[in-house]
């Protein structure tokens, strides 16, 4: 039985056949997030460039996807969506051969702010908002909540798979003769052709549904909520921008001397588990709720995070590591659909936008801080930040939140 035609998503044609190109495109997007996540530091490295380099290229792509999005909640209703992802996948196939071709910084930062790179685990690129939008017109209520795990499932399995990939570079050197930088290079390539394919896909997309007969608007009624949300996803967003996949795979490299093939292996595995957090996430949330699900099981993996900082052995600290992975990210689709649940359907495509633009400028901050605390030998400091802070914003969005009901206002 299809992903999209269980009981829980009966979906009309034309909606389930956007669904589905939106998941292909997201699985393919996802499978080369994964490689590019390992693959960067190392990259970086093989130009001659230092841990500081790694944390700038990912501070800069976090900061280019801060705009786009900022340009998608402002101007975004103006234009037609499949447009709006052709363009997006376009700037994909642009990202993937500049890369692939350059080899001096500041034209890498330069392609990096207006690129679709992601060092990152999750999607924080200008394709979030615009597929976010499409899915909550996809369905409501617990199907809402269903769908965007089987969106964030997708991602998470695709970017395990990928992950795998990005010890392809080494091994073909081995086989080949290749030199490694040519054949890093080569991903970059395979990015840019994905990037085609799924440009692609977007043109079989159905033209968006009204909502209501109504256009999307900016933020009204549900301003003040959404901006509070924002700020707490802020904070949120700062703390993972501190560890974000390339930042991990270099402090693994230098605390525990870990090949780029290993790397790949530990990302599959945590991949692996976090789509599996993806699918514990729908039937999780029904019991305990959407805002509960998001703060209870955030908290212990961020704890765990904190004693891998102090872990003297590689096996405890990738021990940890898949325990965080296990249950950080089923608040992952909990998040989206709570959001989407809170405001009124014509403000999601702004929602969408204006809770992820902080978060990309919040996460944009802290890679270039990280790299420069692993640069001076600081090896734990990012990963106890990184627990502390996200502890601290479960707790308070907990507190906030706790009598707001999605799809029912404040309760009483």
């Amino acid at each position: 039985m299809s992903i999209l035609t269980r009981p829980a998503l009966l979906l009309p044609e034309g909606v389930e056949r956007s669904a589905r190109i939106l998941l292909i495109a997201r699985g393919l997007r996802g499978m080369c997030d994964g490689f590019i996540a390992v693959l960067l530091p190392s990259y970086l490295l093989a130009l001659g460039f230092g841990q500081l380099a790694v944390g700038l290229v990912s501070t800069t792509t976090l900061f280019g996807s801060a705009f786009a999005t900022v340009l998608v909640g402002i101007i975004g209703s103006r234009f037609a969506p499949r447009g709006l992802l052709r363009f997006a996948a376009a700037l994909m196939i642009a990202t993937g051969l500049a890369f692939a071709g350059l080899s001096s910084l500041w034209p890498m930062l330069v392609v990096a702010f207006v690129g679709t790179l992601n060092p990152s685990s999750g999607d924080v690129s200008l394709f979030l908002p615009l597929e976010h939008a499409r899915l909550a017109e996809a369905a409501t209520g617990d199907a809402r909540t269903a769908l965007f795990a089987r969106y964030s499932l997708v991602g998470a399995l695709s970017a395990a798979i990928g992950a795998l990939a990005a010890a392809l570079p080494d091994w073909i050197a081995a086989h080949a003769g290749i030199p490694p930088l040519s054949t890093m290079r080569a991903m970059f390539i395979v990015y840019s052709m994905t990037g085609f394919v799924i440009w692609l896909l977007y043109r079989h997309l159905p033209a968006a549904h009204p909502t209501s007969g109504k256009a999307h608007v900016p933020l009204g009624p549900s301003r003040g909520i959404v901006t509070r949300l924002a700020l707490l996803f802020s904070v949120d967003a700062f703390a993972g921008g501190l560890l974000v996949n390339s930042l991990l795979t270099l402090w693994l490299i230098q605390r525990f001397g870990l090949s780029l093939g290993a790397a790949g292996q530990f990302f599959f595995w945590a991949g692996l588990l976090s789509a599996g957090s993806q699918l514990a996430a729908t039937p999780l949330s029904r019991r305990i709720g959407l805002l509960n699900t998001m703060v209870f099981t955030h908290i212990p993996s961020s704890m765990c995070l904190i004693v891998a900082a102090f872990s003297p052995s590689l096996v405890l600290t990738l021990a940890l590591l898949l325990v965080r992975s296990a249950l950080s990210q089923m608040d992952v689709p909990t998040r989206s659909a709570y959001v989407m649940s809170i405001v009124t359907p014509a403000e999601r495509p702004a929602a969408a936008s204006f809770t992820a633009v902080p978060r990309s400028l919040a996460a944009a901050l802290a890679p270039a801080l990280s790299g420069m605390l692993l640069g001076l030998g600081w090896l734990g400091a990012p990963l106890v930040a990184c627990g502390m802070l996200k502890i601290a914003y479960d707790l308070s969005l907990l507190v906030a939140f706790r009598r707001v009901r999605p799809d029912g206002g404040a309760s009483s």
